[in-house]
């Protein structure tokens, strides 16, 4: 914690800060505000009733309107501060008609009948009376009325699977280009790379096509396979792999050692730092991945948690409460591997395989 408070309070001067200090900090705060202020933005919103997420000038913080329960009505009334010949009262809004509030006393409530003893007040004339709420009401009814559990298994399923394959096929491929020497090694290598420039409008008739031909349509094997394989895994993996020494697979292969073995017991411990940057990446496209599972799946039970969101948003009108508040759901698990692995990620593109 001390290194933590040295670091951020470290100065270029000895005792006071220099214009350096002042521009770096600056420069830091802006940084953090970009990055974190839509996160922070985003959970406090999943907090919010849907009337508040409409309501300007917006609030940072979730508000919810105070109630009371008044005598003679069965429903708790919204509290609201009211000016009255200069004088200021907490009245209860009992309905509200056009332009005009029936308002009461909640502390001396008249006979709910007595329609003449209401207090009659503008609208504009009140101020509703509000406190800082932290309900998981959102939550609970996203749940109730999104099939969360089945989207999440779905979405598991997805992205382990993958994930799996793509650290599997990737790791071949790049050993393959690292440590083998054959002709046409390098264009090979160059035309893997080089499918980065395709985008994916381009591919994504022709592998739908072929999904269809082998009847991958509405299976999860649809949304598995066909982005298994990817160039920036290969290019990663194998500027790692090129720099673990030659040597150490020499040796190997004196002592006997098969180039399976080579590859599981030499090369895969080594590339560990490379392979978990890999994974961090393989997880947030999966887990993220939007547009292919909504072309290839269109049974409602084996929806991912994305396509499952898009349930949400109906042509005459869009729940943003329940969105968000799946939305935070939806980045619980991927944020939770990011910080396992994240240590990984400096070692796995900055080091290299020796140990």
């Amino acid at each position: 914690m001390m290194t933590v408070l040295n670091f951020l309070t470290g100065t270029r001067g000895k005792k006071r800060l220099q214009s350096s200090d002042w521009i770096t900090y600056l420069y830091l705060t802006l940084g953090t505000v970009m990055m974190f202020g839509p996160i922070l933005w985003l959970i406090l919103s999943s907090f919010k009733p849907a009337a508040e997420l409409v309501k300007f000038p917006p609030t940072l913080l979730p508000y919810r309107q105070d109630t009371a329960t008044v005598v003679g009505f069965d429903d708790p009334l919204p509290l609201y501060v009211v000016e009255i010949e200069g004088v200021t009262r907490t009245l209860a809004q009992v309905r509200r008609v056009g332009i005009e509030a029936l308002m009461i006393d909640p502390a001396n409530p008249p006979d709910p009948s007595d329609t003449d003893a209401f207090i009659r007040v503008n609208i504009n004339d009140r101020e509703p009376i509000q406190s800082i709420y932290f309900g998981l009401e959102n939550y609970t009814d996203g749940v109730a009325r999104f099939n969360f559990w089945t989207y999440l298994w779905n979405s598991v399923v997805v992205t382990i699977g993958a994930t799996i394959l793509t650290l599997f096929i990737n790791s071949l491929a790049a050993f393959a280009l690292s440590k083998y020497e054959f002709r046409g090694r390098n264009t090979i290598f160059l035309v893997t790379v080089g499918t980065l420039m395709v985008p994916l409008s381009v591919i994504l008739v022709p592998v739908f096509l072929v999904i269809t031909e082998i009847g991958w349509n509405n299976n999860l094997l649809g949304v598995i396979i066909p982005g298994a394989a990817t160039p920036t895994g290969v290019f990663l993996l194998r500027q790692y792999m090129l720099t673990i020494p030659d040597e150490l697979l020499d040796s190997a292969r004196i002592d006997g050692a098969s180039e399976w073995r080579i590859y599981l017991e030499v090369i895969l411990p080594l590339a560990r730092p490379a392979l978990a940057v890999l994974t961090i990446f393989s997880v947030m496209w999966r887990w993220n991945d939007f547009l292919w599972p909504l072309i290839v799946l269109s049974r409602t039970e084996l929806f991912t948690l994305q396509v499952g969101l898009n349930s949400f948003q109906g042509e005459l009108q869009t729940q943003w409460h329940l969105i968000l508040a799946m939305t935070v759901l939806t980045l619980l698990p991927i944020t939770l591997v990011f910080a396992f692995l994240q240590r990984y990620i400096t070692t796995g593109i900055a080091t290299t395989g020796m140990k």
